[in-house]
């Protein structure tokens, strides 16, 4: 058993926000169909790097366990195998701009006409209305109009490009999992289905919770490096004397006094109680000073029992081999064509007594296509007519 068995998701995304949202849905056990196309580009297809067959990497990780069907949606008969499926499938995730689904004849008014218990997730980066709505971005873009960037940066100096997408990810990709599974719930208890606008922008302004929250409310506008937790203080990074880097966060009083402990500094522990602005420089810099008297590997046998929120910042290829990630299983073998498996990321959310179900890699494009046509009462004669015509792409 599977903690979302039951759950039925047509799965519409070409980009990493939907896509890593119904990854995670068929991780735990939801039925995934990705309905995808020969002509329109999916992004997580094209992406490198690749197997010896031209696979993305990419697409096989977020694509898991998902069967694919490819239809040209242009053409009205891939619309009546949508609205067939929806009677069954019946929670969509999109990922294109305001308008495109509406023109294709499967928005969720059209489809809520057929199966009014319809969830329909929409995921945008400026949200389905408002002067942006129809303008294209990326996970800098959305951070920017957030508002999130300005202040997480050091002064002077401009912000720094992330290797991971957190406007897609944490805003896009989680907040609509959470909004499907809520709207799960409320079908649950009222029997019907819902229409979630997904914007990346706002989940991205929610972000600003700690510094967004003190201006509204006090007017003080959060500044590069003049905040607790954007360099302001000691809580930062620090450079060792073979060019590595360790995360410093011992703000709390204890921890800062195993800190100076540890940094052979216990003249300072009073002083990190001054709030002053010169102090904490002071503190900081003798931090700095400290950190580069000793290699890297030297400081990691000085914090190996250390519970002061001091740890080294590693390579990926070091934190899969970190023993809190292993202990987690965040590295887990997903299996592929041959009898083969393949290493991927794991699944976050940890269940007692159920585990993530990893049924096999992104599948080639259209893989399960005559599989799902057979399910809803396709015959030979009429695959065979519509993969002539265009349909099947």
């Amino acid at each position: 058993m599977t903690i979302l068995k039951g759950l039925k998701i047509l799965d519409f995304s070409s980009l990493l926000p939907g896509a890593f949202t119904t990854m995670m849905f068929a991780d735990y056990g939801a039925d995934v169909i990705h309905v995808e196309s020969s002509r329109r580009v999916e992004m997580m297809r094209i992406m490198p790097p690749y197997n010896e067959e031209k696979e993305s990497y990419i697409h096989q990780h977020l694509n898991r366990s998902k069967k694919s069907l490819t239809l040209n949606l242009k053409t009205p008969e891939a619309i009546d195998i949508v609205k067939s499926l929806i009677q069954e499938y019946d929670i969509v995730i999109e990922g294109f701009r305001p308008g495109v689904m509406k023109r294709l004849g499967i928005d969720y008014s059209s489809l809520k006409e057929v199966n009014p218990k319809l969830i329909y997730c929409s995921i945008t980066g400026y949200g389905q209305n408002g002067p942006f709505q129809n303008r294209p971005g990326h996970d800098n873009n959305y951070l920017s109009i957030a508002g999130v960037l300005d202040h997480s940066r050091l002064k002077g100096k401009k912000p720094v490009a992330m290797g991971i997408q957190i406007a897609d990810i944490a805003g896009g990709a989680l907040h609509a999992a959470v909004g499907v599974l809520a709207a799960a719930l409320y079908r649950e208890q009222t029997g019907e289905g819902k229409l979630i606008d997904i914007s990346m922008t706002d989940a991205a302004f929610t972000f600003n919770a700690l510094y967004g929250t003190s201006f509204l409310t006090s007017g003080e506008l959060p500044k590069p490096e003049e905040e607790i937790l954007n360099g302001g203080t000691f809580y930062d990074y620090y450079q060792t004397k073979d060019g590595r880097y360790f995360s410093v966060g011992s703000l709390e009083p204890q921890f800062r006094k195993l800190l100076c402990e540890a940094l052979d500094i216990p003249e300072l522990t009073q002083s990190t109680f001054n709030d002053s602005s010169y102090t904490q420089k002071r503190f900081k810099e003798a931090v700095k000073d400290a950190f580069l008297t000793k290699n890297f590997n030297e400081w990691l046998e000085i914090i190996h029992d250390f519970n002061g929120c001091v740890e080294p910042v590693l390579t990926f290829e070091e934190a899969i081999n970190h023993p809190q990630i292993q202990a987690r299983h965040m590295v887990v073998e997903v299996p592929e064509a041959g009898g083969k498996c393949q290493k991927q990321i794991g699944a976050a959310i940890k269940f007692d007594e159920m585990e993530p179900t990893y049924k096999f890699v992104g599948a080639k494009l259209g893989e399960h296509t005559h599989e799902i046509l057979t399910t809803i009462g396709y015959t030979e004669e009429q695959i065979k007519s519509l993969n002539e015509s265009g349909v099947l792409e």
